[in-house]
């Protein structure tokens, strides 16, 4: 008997001596598939940036435009900048934010970490607001908030 192997139309490689199939040839780089929760976590961590900063670039924008529609802080708040400054500062971050955004839809894993970040910097730009604004920077926080945790818990594996 010989011991010659020979191809099956599988693909695996079967011993003429045993008759079993040799293990599978090994796959590199083989990319996980993701499940529906993760597609969906994704999904919303996508939309909740987009809408994060669509809501800091308009809040930036009316900064920026209109400064007497937010209140007049008193001269005692320690971060001391015009309406005008704040409202570039939160429109440039809401565009930035808008493109991590997309991005997150495609699938790219620096956009996750880009998007902690931006959030994580949109919620302290938004908690600095909250003398101008302050219901606006409540909303516009929360929405940070659960940016971060879909932005956290996408993607995560079961198991070890």
């Amino acid at each position: 008997m010989s011991s010659a192997p020979e191809r099956t139309g599988q693909g695996y490689t079967t011993y003429q001596e045993t008759g079993y199939p040799a293990a599978p040839p090994p796959t590199r780089y083989a990319e996980p598939q993701l499940g529906l929760g993760a597609w969906l976590g994704r999904a919303l961590a996508g939309v909740l940036m987009i809408f994060s900063g669509v809501l800091s670039f308009a809040t930036g924008l009316a900064g920026v435009t209109h400064g007497g529609f937010f209140l007049h802080v008193s001269a005692t708040y320690p971060y001391h900048w015009t309406v005008h400054n704040w409202g570039w500062s939160e429109l440039i971050l809401g565009l930035v934010v808008v493109a991590a955004g997309i991005c997150v839809f495609f699938g790219f894993l620096w956009a996750r970490i880009v998007g902690v970040i931006l959030a994580v910097l949109s919620g302290v730009a938004s908690f600095l607001f909250i003398p101008f604004y302050p219901f606006w920077s409540i909303v516009a926080i929360g929405v940070d908030v659960f940016v971060i945790w879909a932005l956290m818990t996408t993607g995560r594996r079961r198991g070890i």
